[in-house]
């Protein structure tokens, strides 16, 4: 295998995620990160430059099996914070709480604390700026409902809060970066995180203005046609809606009971809870994409501080949302604890075990998941990744699980872009609702597996 890759083999090989460095690096203005078929956003540039192979691109894109591994980042970055498993990485702190201080919890789609740890840091006089997501204005002529942009005040970092379950890509705001001097933030999924330390490796710019990485635990990514089946299961056009909020708080339900909500044009608003989307359980993985099968990292192991929900109980009941928190960063340990002192946020120190356990699926996924995949993947680029392939040693039940959710992962683009092209959203709809009872029997019932699993041919 070659030791030198352009962003057109990693497209290839299905192992890009779209996160925009390799177009932000692009000497020429022409490469950009545009949507494919599928509504995932991938480099689109001259065919030179999509080609090219000496552009050192092997070393920066996140899941390059030539770039440095979350292992060797998180050592050279964080020497002083002490391991706590492969789970994890090390910290040299976690808690789970909350942010007291103002709204920050209610506005937030958990306990506020990546909103307020960025905020801090503006307060504080640490950065200049923060990259992180919004909502665009106005997604029909944007042609995105979010993005990355660099805020400089309060005001404008909150306006971020909250959960995107949507592409969104690096390129613009990094090369702004490069672009403008100044101490930076950036806030990203752990590929993202990972991207960006890849880049500060091999860029004395990006090194002397990126002072902080705040990191966001991650499932997996979500193509932009989620966004539309959500419009087509709430019976609204997709150009009516101005914005959508993927997790709505309300004091009769849990955290963990998600409501999606699509506010119109005309001012109406639209809601629909997760459990009865076709395609509203997360676990089953529609629209995921292929590079997220590849992936290793849940809690953003080369960030300075990383950010999840507490999935465990008492905390996953409570409807205001409650952070677990990962501190890697000496900087960031003191100004946490400065303000657990002053009674800003309401934190209780962890172990890493805890994390772990609020965790578990993700993890399960990204380990004995992670296992198995590598160990089918017979053809074109092979990830390099710390988990060894692995197809023999993990139970019959849990490999037909992951085997449906990949296939649920790969055919959901597929049967949508037939409904979409058809103008027949009851395709998706239907198809949806049928596998994801299929997925529903063998991940969390016994009974006719057999029966279900031959139906869809995966034996």
């Amino acid at each position: 295998m070659d030791a030198a890759l352009s962003p057109r083999d990693i497209v290839r090989s299905g192992l890009c995620i779209g996160c925009g460095s390799c177009a932000a690096q692009a000497e020429t203005p022409e490469a950009r990160m545009e949507f494919d078929t599928y509504g995932q956003l991938r480099p689109n540039g001259s065919s030179e430059w999509s080609r090219d192979r000496s552009a050192g691109f092997s070393r920066t894109c996140p899941f390059s099996p030539f770039a440095t591994n979350e292992d060797r980042l998180a050592a050279d970055l964080f020497a002083d914070a002490p391991a706590h498993g492969e789970s994890t990485g090390p910290f040299l702190a976690a808690y789970v709480g909350y942010a007291a201080e103002q709204d920050f919890r209610v506005q937030g789609s958990s306990g506020g604390m990546a909103t307020w740890v960025a905020t801090e840091l503006l307060r504080r006089g640490s950065i200049d700026g923060i990259a992180h997501v919004v909502a665009t204005e106005s997604p029909n002529e944007d042609g995105r409902f979010f993005r990355y942009r660099i805020s400089r005040n309060e005001a404008e970092v909150r306006a971020g809060a909250k959960s995107r379950y949507y592409p969104v890509d690096l390129s613009e705001v990094l090369k702004t970066i490069r672009d403008e001097p100044g101490r930076y933030a950036v806030i990203g999924i752990p590929c993202f995180i990972k991207a960006v330390q890849l880049l500060r490796r091999e860029n004395p710019v990006f090194r002397e203005r990126i002072r902080y990485t705040l990191g966001l635990f991650c499932g997996h990514m979500k193509s932009a046609r989620f966004v539309e089946s959500l419009a087509w299961q709430m019976d609204v056009p997709l150009d009516e809606v101005q914005r959508l909020d993927f997790r709505t708080k309300t004091p009769d339900r849990p955290a963990s009971w998600y409501n999606a909500s699509l506010t119109l044009h005309d001012g109406r608003v639209v809601s629909k809870d997760w459990w009865h989307l076709a395609d509203g359980d997360w676990g089953a993985g529609f629209f995921m994409d292929a590079a997220c099968n590849f992936c290793d990292d849940v809690v953003a192991e080369t960030a300075d501080v990383s950010f999840g929900d507490a999935w465990i109980e008492p905390y996953s009941s409570d409807w205001r949302g409650t952070n677990v928190v990962v501190i890697r960063s000496r900087d960031i340990a003191n100004l946490v604890a400065d303000a657990i002192r002053d009674g800003r946020l309401e934190l209780d120190a962890v172990n890493g075990e805890f994390v772990t356990q609020t965790q578990a699926a993700g993890l399960r996924q990204r380990r004995e998941g992670l296992a198995y995949r590598l160990a089918r993947r017979r053809r074109g680029l092979q990830p390099r990744k710390r988990i060894a392939p692995d197809a023999h040693s993990i139970a019959t039940r849990r490999r037909l699980t992951y085997q449906i959710r990949y296939w649920i992962s790969a055919w959901s683009h597929r049967v949508f872009r037939l409904a979409r092209w058809a103008g027949m959203p009851k395709i998706y709809v239907y198809w949806a609702s049928m596998v994801a009872a299929v997925y529903h029997a063998l991940a969390y019932h016994r009974g006719r597996l057999g029966e279900l699993v031959g139906r869809l041919g995966l034996k």
